[in-house]
């Protein structure tokens, strides 16, 4: 038996046969930002519109008073919020059971599909579609931000299967996106408790029976005043340059041009191949072997400790990875390479990125539009610094929680993966979904 055909439907005649099945929001004079009230009737705003999901995080209401004159402009849990506006245009959600009753703004739209011909939980994702968005984004106007209005978003299509196919391909979907859900949770559980105790382990430490010291407010025989605060007896505080062999910033003006870029050779490393302990190069810019030899003194070798000069904040660090081959620095990172009888790499970095390192940042920087440091800065910023066996002891327990970020971040990206390739496969027809009914 054949697959049953898809067919290409027009949001207009998705929604309800009834007055208002579908509406955008109140114009003008209507309904003004100084109605607005702490509770009340819930908003539903363009940053509320996620692709197949709701935002909860901006909330605004209007009194029930005023709801009576906007009533027409109401949604309830189930129906469809769209977004007149980018990015991107006519992104859809369900409106979830956040509050009984909600109110579109002027910048969004509420479909409410006949639920008799239509599933509501497939009919979103066609929306979000590549071939519905396509279409929506052909009808939209303007240029910086465009948007679409209620007219024109009524002549977009959808494709559509039949009531008992919609309902499967939801199904399949939302148990993905359940699965995205729940990993994404365990990983930002992870990440809170790193947070916590990359803190505990920075100011506290590990004691000779590998348990962490006790506070210091519990035990203050065991810490000593430093610049730093409070540190472990144990501690020394020294400067990025009293730990280093080496430092130095990329080439500044003619010394490296554009022009001298090549699609193969030696890298070269920007400012935004550097995340948080997280050294991911993604430039793919490289030099030939004689241009490289020219800026030898601007090199990078795995375990040297990379910084930024500039960016929201400045000074983020990571270790240059053994995976790397040798290459050269850009002007606006500098390049530390570590004392290793004195400090592990990958100290120095989580010392760098450190709540305490950030404070003296912020102190440079403070006044400044652009936050910038000079290499003269960053050699003088304090690091904390226990015994190398206390450093590698405190690092392996870091390792550990960022092998669990990792391997949920693994599980996350392919079942990213494998949604992508299924709602291009089932919201098409590609690949049929009839031997699942």
């Amino acid at each position: 038996m054949s697959e049953p055909a898809f067919k290409r439907i027009e949001l207009a005649d998705i929604a309800e046969r009834t007055s208002n099945s579908f509406v955008d929001g109140p114009f003008g004079s209507s309904l003004k930002s100084d109605e607005y009230t702490q509770a009340g009737i819930r908003l539903i705003q363009l940053q509320n519109i996620g692709i197949n999901e709701w935002n909860d995080d901006n909330k605004k209401f209007i009194s029930e008073q005023k709801f009576l004159s906007l009533q027409r402009h109401g949604a309830v849990p189930g129906d469809i919020a769209i977004a007149k506006m980018a990015d991107p245009v006519a992104r859809a959600c369900i409106v979830p059971e956040a509050s009984k009753q909600f109110v579109v703004v002027a910048d969004c739209i509420r479909l409410r599909p006949d639920t008799t011909k239509f599933v509501p939980s497939f009919i979103v994702k066609a929306i979000n579609s590549p071939y519905t968005r396509q279409e929506a984004e052909k009808k939209a106007i303007g240029s910086t931000r465009i948007r679409i209005n209620l007219s024109t978003l009524k002549t977009v299509g959808c494709l559509v299967p039949p009531f008992d196919h919609q309902a499967k391909i939801a199904e399949i979907l939302d148990t993905l996106d359940e699965a995205i859900r729940g990993t994404d949770a365990v990983i930002a559980k992870l990440k809170a408790l790193k947070q916590g105790l990359m803190h505990d382990l920075l100011t506290r430490g590990i004691d000779a029976n590998g348990n962490l010291r006790p506070l210091q407010s519990k035990a203050p025989h065991l810490y000593k005043e430093s610049p730093l605060g409070w540190l472990p007896k144990e501690w020394e505080h020294l400067t990025v340059n009293e730990l280093s062999r080496s430092s130095a910033i990329g080439p500044f003006g003619s010394d490296l041009v554009a022009s001298d870029y090549r699609s193969e050779g030696v890298p070269v490393v920007f400012v935004r191949d550097i995340k948080p302990n997280n050294f991911s190069w993604r430039s793919n810019v490289f030099l030939d072997e004689r241009k490289a030899q020219a800026l030898l003194a601007h090199k990078v070798a795995a375990g040297d400790v990379v910084a930024t000069k500039m960016g929201f904040p400045p000074c983020i660090s990571a270790v240059y990875p053994s995976t790397m081959p040798d290459g050269i620095v850009t002007a606006d990172v500098v390049c530390v390479r570590p004392k290793l009888n004195l400090v592990r790499p990958e100290w120095l970095s989580i010392s760098l990125n450190s709540p305490n390192v950030q404070r003296q940042v912020d102190q440079i920087t403070a006044g400044v539009t652009r936050p910038k440091v000079t290499l003269r800065d960053v050699r003088e910023l304090k690091i904390a610094l226990p015994e190398i066996h206390e450093q590698l002891a405190i690092l392996e327990r870091t390792l550990s929680i960022d092998n669990e970020i990792k391997g949920n971040g693994d599980i996350l990206d392919k079942l990213r993966l494998q949604k992508s390739g299924l709602m291009d496969d089932l919201l098409t027809g590609r690949v049929p979904v009839t031997p699942l009914l």
